[in-house]
């Protein structure tokens, strides 16, 4: 291969070829790979395990940084994506140093480098990862966001104002940098669309997202000394099928109380698909007082064009080191579970932020985050047999081709 290199690169070939395609066999391969003038590497990543004897060898992540990634197709029940990785760093650019003094290997950030160089790239193909809109956004917040205090003590950096969207129609946005709490995400997102305010249900589940914020000594440091633990008050759940009832406590019974916001949202995307009023809200400002934390995603408000379903979701508050990878997910599914239920596709999720911030006990766990290489999205199936929105469990939904990254241990500011 070599030979056939220098060959190409003197007079007359030189004159004209600008760019010199290698493709396998094996050793071929594992040449090219290895040499310092391979640029980018185009290759299909199969989900699946074959028996084969011929393997391309380990693409080097401190020198090959994935930068386009194809939607995840799947033909004969396997699952693939094509791929794209570029050389874009070297050993004097692979660390980035803060105002702070704290140093982190960041998310390649030449974009239009990249692009001008790899333009014979078909574009129509390859796509960037929608991952890299949430990665950006933490090394963002980390190297220019505004020093902040909280309600928690424990002190942000924080940015004003964000946005990601992601694509619903032939894959789902579970983060691959960091293994996610899928069931966790399924648990909570049922639970809050049965109206319970009890978290002890989750916890019978082994779900203790909310445990922090369900405490005896929590109640007391907010003032709600008479409120048995567990009972989180008029949240979430509670304001999506009982809108405007008087909350007692956890233990009475709504039954027909109230306004079903979730009814009503499933009912005009049947029925008046082009209204502009399909919107589902948990911030009621009256019973703020009552609730143990206030809503974080306040209202999402619901879009039907060409047979897709659409979601936008505004959140006041995002801690993006724990709750935006989950809270991606939540209305993800939300929004794939009602596209089912319609009897429509998904479309698109729009993530608005106000206030996106990293906690200063996150930045070291988020920095090794932003060392991972994305992987594609896997794929989500709901079980067709079921129609009725209170009717999901946990087993009606499956993913397919999600192999992420190992979890990545953060303690969540209370």
């Amino acid at each position: 291969m070599s030979s056939a290199l220098e060959l190409l690169s003197a007079s007359p070939y030189s004159l004209s070829i600008e760019k010199v395609f290698v493709i396998g066999g094996g050793q071929v391969l594992r040449e090219a790979l290895n040499a310092p003038g391979c640029d980018a590497i185009h290759i299909t990543e199969i989900e699946t395990s074959f028996e084969c004897d011929t393997f391309i060898p380990p693409i080097e992540s401190s020198v090959f940084q994935p930068w386009y990634s194809s939607i995840p197709l799947v033909e004969n029940n396997t699952q693939y994506s094509f791929v794209t990785y570029v050389r874009v760093r070297n050993s004097a650019e692979e660390s980035l140093s803060l105002n702070n003094g704290v140093m982190f290997d960041a998310v390649p950030n030449n974009a239009k480098f990249v692009i001008e160089k790899f333009s014979f790239l078909p574009k129509m193909i390859f796509e960037r990862h929608e991952e890299y809109m949430y990665l950006r956004l933490v090394e963002d917040i980390i190297s220019k966001g505004n020093c902040k205090d909280d309600r928690t003590g424990t002190g942000t950096l924080s940015r004003f104002g964000c946005q990601m969207r992601f694509n619903l129609r032939k894959s789902f946005p579970l983060l691959t940098i960091k293994k996610v709490f899928w069931r966790g995400v399924v648990e909570e997102l049922l639970w809050f669309i049965s109206g319970s305010t009890n978290a002890k249900v989750l916890q019978e589940e082994s779900i203790h997202i909310w445990d922090g914020n369900a405490s005896r000594d929590y109640f007391d440091s907010i003032g709600l000394t008479g409120r048995e633990e567990g009972d989180l008050g008029p949240i979430y759940g509670f304001q999506w099928r009982r809108f405007g009832t008087r909350y007692t406590d956890m233990h009475a019974d709504y039954t027909g109380q109230g306004f079903d916001q979730l009814l009503d949202v499933i009912d005009k995307i049947k029925n008046k698909p082009d209204d502009r009023r399909i919107v589902l809200s948990a911030w009621n400002p009256s019973d703020l007082k009552l609730m143990a934390l206030p809503p974080c995603h306040m209202f999402a408000q619901f879009y039907v064009a060409n047979g897709e379903l659409s979601c936008q979701m505004y959140q006041r508050s995002a801690d993006m080191g724990l709750g935006v990878p989950f809270n991606v997910a939540s209305y993800a599914l939300l929004t794939c579970m009602i596209a089912h239920v319609c009897g429509l596709v998904p479309g698109d999720f729009v993530h608005v932020i106000g206030d996106a911030h990293v906690y200063r006990t996150h930045i070291r766990p988020l920095q090794e985050q932003l060392q991972k290489l994305p992987k594609p999205f896997p794929i989500l199936k709901i079980n067709p047999q079921k129609k009725d929105r209170d009717n999901f469990v946990v087993t009606d939904f499956k993913l397919v081709g999600y192999d992420p990254h190992q979890k990545i241990e953060m303690k969540m500011a209370v």
